[in-house]
């Protein structure tokens, strides 16, 4: 490969899948610089509510791989939760039983079982899954790209030539809307409640019959509250009355909920597509280009998965 002067690859997004893709291509070797148009601490994935489970994503069976190959990292970054910002942490699964829709994980997870009636009122599945403090892994993630040589720059870019490199990947989510242009890329709204955790230390997911879901992810020192999955919807204002409904509903689940102070109200538009696109292609001017978007709800949960499997599509280093 041809190195460009400061660089052999742009990234271009600092979101999870951004920083992770960089990481693995730097510490193979290759120069990388990181375009992001936000802060890392204020992409659409430090509003995640981030368990490690795959949702909103598709094609599912490349979506499995992706999310098996990040477990196995996230279990060994759970040794150093402090520092990494993940945890192996037990919980629910509300509405999900332990069939043949779960066999993928459950060959991995060896501990995964039907909830009991005192852990879900109903039908459920257990698991000790990881669960990412994304104002924490974010920077973490960051700093690791730093030390295998990368750089970090908050520009905007008004489109993917922009980038002076040999090769370029974007992952850019639902930005690859306007700057692909790739019009199958639509937000799907999701917005949260941060409250003071009144002492809950597992997590839950459920969806009422009503089809609304409800649910809580212990992080440290609080304790994150959703959700929403509204399609086609671009506001990132919180709404109030949204607010209220999801409150009440993880209230429902456990009492002591409702009576938590508020210490924060987020929004997050996911980047859902009807297939990740994960794909390489030459740009006219003959650099390469590999495409890593349309995520959905499941960009943490696959996030190494997929960044393996970009850095193979832009080649081995220099």
């Amino acid at each position: 490969m041809e190195s460009g002067a400061n660089n052999d690859v742009v990234v271009v997004g600092g979101g999870v899948i951004g920083l992770s893709t960089a990481v693995v291509l730097a510490e193979r070797g290759l120069r990388v610089r990181v375009w992001t148009r936000d802060p890392v601490e204020r992409t659409t994935s430090v509003v995640a509510g981030a368990l490690w489970w795959p949702y909103r994503i598709r094609p599912a069976a490349a979506a499995r791989a992706w999310a098996l190959r990040s477990l196995d990292v996230y279990e060994e970054l759970a040794s150093r939760p402090e520092v990494t910002g993940v945890r192996m942490v037990e919980g629910v699964m509300g509405e999900t039983a332990l069939d043949e829709k779960v066999a993928w994980a459950a060959a991995r997870l060896p501990g995964l079982r039907a909830s009991t009636a005192e852990e879900y009122a109903g039908s459920g599945l257990w698991a000790r899954l990881p669960l990412v403090d994304m104002t924490a892994h974010l920077p973490w993630l960051r700093e690791r790209l730093v030390r295998a040589g990368g750089v970090v720059e908050e520009r905007a870019v008004g489109g993917l030539a922009e980038a002076d490199a040999p090769v370029v990947v974007n992952c850019t989510g639902l930005g690859a809307r306007e700057l692909v242009p790739d019009a199958a890329v639509r937000p799907v709204r999701g917005q949260l409640v941060v409250v003071e955790n009144p002492g809950i230390s597992t997590w839950l997911v459920s969806t009422g019959a009503d089809g609304e879901m409800a649910y809580f992810f212990p992080q440290p020192g609080r304790l994150v509250l959703g959700g929403t999955d509204e399609e086609d919807v671009w506001s990132t204002e919180p709404d109030p009355a949204v607010a209220e409904a999801i409150v009440r509903r993880c209230a429902a689940l456990r009492p002591e909920i409702a009576g938590a102070r508020v210490l924060a109200h987020r929004v997050g538009l996911r980047p859902a597509r009807d297939a990740v696109r994960l794909e390489r292609e030459l740009l006219p001017d003959g650099r390469v280009l590999v495409h890593n978007y349309g995520h959905g709800g499941g960009g943490v949960t696959v996030a190494w998965g997929c960044a393996e499997e970009a850095a193979g599509l832009v080649g081995p280093a220099a």
